[in-house]
């Protein structure tokens, strides 16, 4: 495939957790001389490998992948940290003929390495923080009432719930004097063109097939992963949230049973992958697959479907730059 050379056309498959968005890039990458870029706000920590479902070694020497394993869980990292480093992969990737492909299920991650999103900067301010989650700590109810009066469009949202949202809101008001919500974009501009694909399953299957992984990751040692984690040093806020981290931390930390954990986990899969889909819905130009059961255990046929669609695709946007793929 001949590539352009004055501007990187940009492919993603993205789905909902647990649709095996990981397994089948694997396999088209080769057939798209793509290099693999994760779009997960998860996979970019070092460690926290079976808990985020990071693609196996074998498949990271055969494909290259970018954005794994890049900060320590210590570490804070910002979606505007993921913009820089992302669009320096799709630079890098594009200025060795290569086609930057992004893959994953954090659908703020992948708008903002592709479309023209400015952030709110991070407060420099530690005290600040830390009394604003001393705040939340004590008094949930009346942060979230404080958001009201000085951000009313950020608390009629969902995030209102979300109290690490809600403490970010609370901390970029007091140290930038605007609402958070004041920052939002909509309508952005796309930085590069780009061909989106979305996986999806029927609901019934896709809770099935989350079951069964978080089932398969307590086998593989998703217990032992965290302890590990825990003993050598704290996570940072953010990776602390992540999905089934949380919960075995509360589990090691004795407020919870194993089981208690395990069930919370699947369910709070269930529901993050139904937000993922919502958050799919409203980002423009996605083109949607629907696999079918046996997709599931032989996903020959639609991974052909989806490469016809990206050659397709990237044949027309070259041909609408005016410089021909």
């Amino acid at each position: 495939m001949t590539r352009p050379s004055d501007h990187p056309i940009v492919i993603a498959l993205l789905g909902p957790t647990g649709v095996g968005k990981s397994r089948l890039a694997a396999m088209l990458a080769p057939l798209l001389e793509a290099e693999i870029v994760s779009v997960d706000s998860m996979q970019i920590y070092r460690g926290m490998d079976i808990g985020t479902a990071k693609i196996d070694s074998e498949n990271r020497r055969r494909v290259p992948h970018h954005l794994l394993d890049i900060v320590d869980p210590s570490q804070s990292f910002s979606v505007a940290d993921f913009q820089k480093a992302a669009r320096h992969a799709i630079e890098d990737i594009d200025a060795r003929k290569k086609v930057p492909f992004l893959v994953g299920g954090t659908g703020l991650y992948f708008e903002a390495a592709i479309l023209d999103m400015r952030f709110p900067p991070d407060s420099a301010d530690g005290a600040l923080r830390r009394r604003i989650e001393a705040w939340a700590a004590r008094d949930p109810d009346g942060l979230r009432k404080k958001l009201a009066e000085v951000d009313p469009e950020f608390a009629a949202g969902e995030s209102l719930n979300n109290m690490r949202r809600a403490i970010r809101a609370m901390e970029v008001n007091k140290s930038t004097g605007r609402p958070f919500s004041s920052f939002k974009q909509s309508g952005c501009r796309a930085c590069y063109p780009y061909a989106g694909a979305v996986i999806d399953m029927p609901r019934p299957l896709l809770y099935e097939a989350i079951e069964q992984r978080v089932d398969e990751m307590m086998q593989a040692g998703l217990l032992d992963e965290i302890a590990g984690l825990k003993r050598h040093g704290s996570l940072s806020r953010t990776a602390a949230q992540a999905l089934g981290y949380k919960e075995i931390l509360e589990h090691l930390e004795g407020r919870k049973t194993l089981e208690e954990s395990i069930a919370e986990i699947k369910q709070r899969s269930r529901r993050y992958a139904k937000r993922q889909i919502t958050w799919f819905r409203h980002i423009p130009d996605l083109h949607w697959f629907d696999l079918r059961e046996e997709d599931i255990s032989n996903p020959s046929a639609i991974s052909e479907m989806i490469r016809e669609y990206f050659l397709r695709e990237i044949k027309r946007l070259g041909d609408r730059a005016g410089y021909g793929a």
